[in-house]
């Protein structure tokens, strides 16, 4: 591991903004995991298996046309991870096929480097960070597993070794650490040790991040279907035939479960059953995790090279679209707070769209494709890039 400090990774160059917004990350309640503090996004869910701020009274549909890169951080590969903030630190990990990847901690005010670890492998995984510890897959040519590092120091806490690569994001809940693997498992370990508590085998690939709500594990295969898991036991409680590939991550909400496939279908589900509530035809291919927030399903379809997307707002009762908005392929899942909508796209750009509407109030393009999901708190805007940066956004003349 290199302690870097206030260094940066060799080669990297970092530009802070003259001013840079107090950083405080709000994570709101979740079912089946312990409320966070309103100032943390712990986890590729934000713990409330939504991707929903409740909590953000800063950014609104008047004010964020006037977001402004704050800081941003060159990492010499694709940020493709999600970040993770807790304690005004932020956490994400770097793509590098060429075994040159990071998982790194930067001070979320300012985006100075606090520690890099060269892992020697590369992470699609996004980080969870609970109780001082960040949790996080990685792979390269065997080399699979899920690990655990002290959050303030990068030190390595144990790791856990896969049959396969993993692409799944972490979730903790009632220290259990859930994910999925390439070698058709979903794993809960010990949060604390790493110790085995269960697996569950699927017929296929888990791509797919597990929702942990209700006492119940939620997740999608490549074998077509979504589970539902005993959170404690790991044995099935049902399952769900969606006819194509599941890499969504299932987003859970007023007692229903909702993913997408890449078949192009959206479903919502009953979450105690898996009964068929409504489904959607989108078109493309669905990779993207949807958003709840105030009765409405956030979720962008499209995912090759080139090909364009529509990010869509669908009732979450009936399924029935409200707006869609035509972009980039969309393999970055939104974000949602205090009535405004965050996505990347294939098409180099962050998105801020009207929650209600879909009138775009702001983008930035960056360098390259955007497939981070951006995580959004007081102000903040986070989130990584294929052009190897990391950028916080936030008003240009501060609280306006």
């Amino acid at each position: 591991m290199q302690r870097a400090g206030k260094m940066t990774p060799s080669g990297s160059s970092l530009r802070i903004g003259l001013t840079c917004v107090a950083v405080f990350v709000l994570a709101g309640f979740c079912l089946g995991q312990a409320a966070s503090s309103p100032a943390e996004w712990t986890e590729f869910h934000r713990t409330n298996m939504a991707r929903w701020n409740p909590y953000e009274k800063v950014l609104n549909v008047s004010n964020v046309g006037s977001l402004a890169v704050k800081w941003s951080l060159f990492l010499n590969s694709p940020v493709v991870s999600s970040p993770a903030i807790v304690n005004a630190a932020l956490y994400a990990a770097t793509y590098d096929g060429a075994q040159n990847g990071y998982v790194f901690e930067l001070n979320a005010k300012t985006g100075v480097g606090v520690w890099f670890d060269r892992t020697s492998n590369y992470e699609i995984s996004s980080p969870a960070v609970v109780n001082g510890v960040l949790y996080y897959g990685t792979a390269y040519n065997g080399n699979n597993r899920l690990v655990a590092l002290d959050a303030s120091t990068g030190a390595t806490l144990w790791t856990h070794r896969t049959e396969n690569v993993v692409n799944s994001s972490p979730a903790v809940a009632n220290g259990v650490v859930y994910y999925g693997a390439d070698d058709e498992k979903v794993y809960a370990l010990n949060a604390k040790t790493g110790a085995k508590l269960w697996t569950y085998r699927t017929s296929s690939v888990v791509n797919s991040s597990p929702a942990i709500a209700n006492g119940m594990v939620y997740v999608g295969s490549g074998d077509h279907n979504v589970y539902a898991l005993d959170a404690h036991t790991g044995a099935k409680l049902w399952s769900y035939a969606t006819g194509s590939h599941v890499r969504s991550s299932p987003a859970v909400a007023d007692g229903v479960v909702y993913v997408g496939t890449m078949g192009g279908e959206i479903y919502a589900l009953n979450a105690h059953t898996g009964a068929k509530l409504w489904s959607y035809v989108a078109g493309n291919a669905v990779e993207s995790s949807p958003a709840v927030a105030n009765g409405v399903v956030y979720v962008g379809s499209g995912k090759d090279f080139g090909n364009s997307g529509t990010l869509y707002a669908l009732n979450a009762r009936t399924g029935t679209v409200v707006w869609s908005y035509v972009a980039g392929a969309l393999t970055s899942s939104p974000a949602v707070a205090n009535g405004v909508v965050y996505i990347g796209s294939w098409d180099d750009n962050i998105y801020a769209l009207n929650a209600k509407t879909g009138a775009n109030l702001w983008s930035y393009k960056t360098g390259n494709y955007v497939s981070s999901s951006p995580a959004v708190v007081d102000g903040m805007v986070y989130i990584g890039s294929w052009d190897s940066n990391v950028y916080a956004f936030g008003l240009k003349h501060g609280r306006e």
